[in-house]
């Protein structure tokens, strides 16, 4: 057992990418759905190993090849990124069995197989960003990931769907070159890629080669920032996340911006932030205008917003803008909001969006003009809708109210109420477009395209209620999400210059 537990590191990437390859030599979807279920399923089982071992013993180091760092890869789990393993591959297995009447609803059979092998990789890719420690093998990760992220769009029904998934090809290359950009400079200064050894030598190297340092911060910036759809560079995500096949954006949604906001952290606080006074640099002087313009501006294109799924998509560049306003306060309750929203935001959206998946199953559509009277057809559907909304607005006893709590403390302890002040009122324009679906839903006559709709199959309703429960339960008992996220914080935090 000892053994199989030293491999948990590299198990962790090897299981999903093996069933990718797997996956694609099948040929039905159902056997392909029932592989890539069995896979996913071992994945939250090592996150969470690797984090009791972490939070037990301290940091995990696993060398690649019998290679010792800096000169080999290295696998390196801490406190942050298992917590962003346990939530990936988590987030993902709960989803898996809604995905077996979705994806056979809104893609061929003879491209199911297909599809669930570019969800394996993905899955691979993200779990890869999420546990290296190299910054070559990061971009190596992003790119499988984002390569297998482009085919999962392009299978979507809508036409459309194509055009979206060459768009994100566009804006995720030029993010991708923006990023390798941004290490190779690092390289030239340092003469290393492994993150631990490049942050040890960056505060020599920046004495003597400051404009390089500086400019690979702003490659890594825009490159990752793309990534993670910070405003104004999202122009990819609502096109993606509307067109893109249901289990496909649910999944999206929950997990791909989160990791990019992990590595994000990564790069600004255990390599820079170690080495450099991250206080000294533009990050937050960049951040701040960009969150908060996210945070109005997105929140209110989603307000006018006929589909569903785009008006999901622009709210979640707003709540990206919260997360990435943790981030730019820089102190611990700032942080501890931005990290928590991370986790929230995934179970929240991820209910949303599953929720809508099966409006589309049964409908066949989720424009909000033809949902009429959906709350009394749909009834278990649209309450984990409303309830979701609800965590998204920041409503006490919610998982979203203890994101905002934290990050309107941080606000105040670093001395800008203005800034508490809007967290609240971005809050509200919330409640105007999650109000709207309300409205229809409810207090509309029954509409002809949900008049014969009702709740889907148990196996994607239990999904479903399964985030919608735990975006509430996550309000209630913080102790895994905020505690953990607090504890992060501070060792982020503690770690600075």
């Amino acid at each position: 057992m000892s053994a199989i537990t030293a491999q948990l590191p590299g198990l962790q990437v090897v299981v999903p990418l093996l069933g990718a390859i797997i996956a694609a030599f099948m040929r039905r979807g159902t056997l392909a759905w029932a592989w890539a279920t069995l896979i996913t399923a071992f994945t939250p089982i090592i996150a969470f190993a690797l984090l009791f071992q972490v939070w037990s013993n301290g940091p995990i180091s696993y060398h690649m090849g019998g290679w010792p760092p800096p000169i080999g890869i290295e696998y390196r789990v801490d406190l942050l990124n298992a917590f962003v393993l346990v939530l990936v591959s988590l987030v993902s297995t709960i989803m898996m069995p809604y995905a077996r009447r979705s994806v056979a609803h809104e893609i061929d059979g003879d491209k199911q197989a297909w599809f669930y092998a570019m969800y394996l990789l993905c899955l691979a890719g993200l779990l890869g960003i999420a546990i290296t420690g190299d910054a070559f093998n990061a971009f190596v990760f992003l790119e499988i990931s984002s390569l297998s992220t482009y085919v999962m769009i392009a299978m979507g029904r809508d036409r459309r769907a194509l055009v979206a998934s060459y768009q994100y090809l566009i804006l995720g290359t030029i993010g991708a070159t923006f990023y390798v950009i941004g290490v190779g400079l690092l390289y030239l200064v340092t003469g290393s890629l492994n993150f631990a050894d490049i942050a040890a030598r960056l505060g020599e190297a920046s004495a003597a080669f400051p404009r390089p340092v500086l400019a690979g911060l702003a490659f890594l910036f825009v490159g990752i920032s793309l990534k993670l759809a910070l405003f104004p560079l999202h122009l990819w995500l609502p096109n993606a996340y509307a067109y893109a096949p249901s289990f496909a954006t649910a999944f999206l949604a929950a997990t791909a911006t989160k990791v990019a906001v992990y590595l994000f952290l990564r790069i600004a606080f255990s390599i820079y932030g170690v080495a450099l006074d991250l206080k000294a640099l533009p990050v937050s002087t960049v951040l701040y205008p960009l969150s908060i313009a996210a945070m109005f501006i997105a929140s209110i294109l989603a307000v006018y917003e006929q589909n569903l799924k785009r008006m999901l998509a622009y709210s979640s560049v707003a709540q990206i803008g919260y997360i990435t306003l943790g981030i730019a306060l820089m102190n611990q309750a700032g942080l501890t909001g931005g990290i928590v929203h991370l986790f929230n935001h995934a179970l929240i959206k991820g209910a949303l969006f599953l929720a809508l998946g099966a409006v589309m199953y049964r409908a066949g559509t989720v424009k909000l003009d033809d949902l009429g009277g959906i709350g009394r057809t749909m009834p278990l559907t649209f309450a984990a809708f409303v309830l979701a909304g609800m965590s998204l607005m920041g409503v006490p006893g919610t998982a979203g109210f203890i994101s905002k709590y934290y990050l309107i403390v941080g606000a105040l302890d670093a001395g800008k109420w203005p800034v508490a002040f809007l967290i609240v009122a971005s809050s509200l324009i919330a409640l105007l477009y999650i109000g709207r679906a309300v409205e229809v839903a409810y207090f509309r006559p029954v509409s002809k395209a949900v008049a014969h709709a009702k709740d889907p199959p148990l196996m994607m309703l239990v999904p479903m209620l399964a985030l919608t429960f735990a975006s509430v339960y996550f309000g209630i008992d913080t102790e895994l999400s905020a505690g953990v996220a607090s504890r992060i914080a501070e060792l982020l935090i503690g770690g600075l210059k």
